[in-house]
């Protein structure tokens, strides 16, 4: 009565020759899954690409944008200095599809920013992206 199963009749195995059969698939399975996992992990020899520099360390640009707002609220567009009246005559035709990207410098208050915003919906620039620079 050791046996927790009878045997199969006419099989002739014990319950460790059944437990024995049955192992050996499993034991097959994660040897095969080992050697995938080797072969898979193996490292390359191919280099990964550089990294674009951070600000700081050389190589250091403006941001790509259609009007700039420098920290005294002068305004600069394609580099030349602009007066806020002049705005709708010096900036591009407003599109939908393309919103008005403005860079202004860290210093610039909230009530710069809401006085330039209402001077360029005047204008009909209506959707605008406000560029900024991670801190240092």
């Amino acid at each position: 009565m050791s046996d927790l199963l009878p045997p199969p009749p006419g099989s002739g195995k014990g319950l460790l020759d059944r437990v024995e059969d049955s192992l050996l698939p499993l034991i097959n399975l994660v040897f095969l899954l080992l050697m995938f996992f080797i072969v898979a992990g193996q490292m390359s020899e191919a280099r990964l690409p550089e990294l674009p520099p951070i600000a700081g360390q050389g190589g250091e640009q403006g941001p790509r944008a259609d009007l700039m707002m420098a920290a005294d609220g002068r305004l600069r567009v394609a580099g030349q200095s602009v007066e806020p009246a002049n705005l709708g005559r010096v900036l591009p035709e407003p599109r939908p599809e393309e919103p008005l990207r403005l860079a202004a410098h860290r210093d610039v208050t909230m009530a710069e920013l809401e006085a330039l915003f209402r001077r360029l919906e005047t204008v009909g620039h209506t959707d605008v992206l406000l560029l900024t620079e991670p801190q240092p």
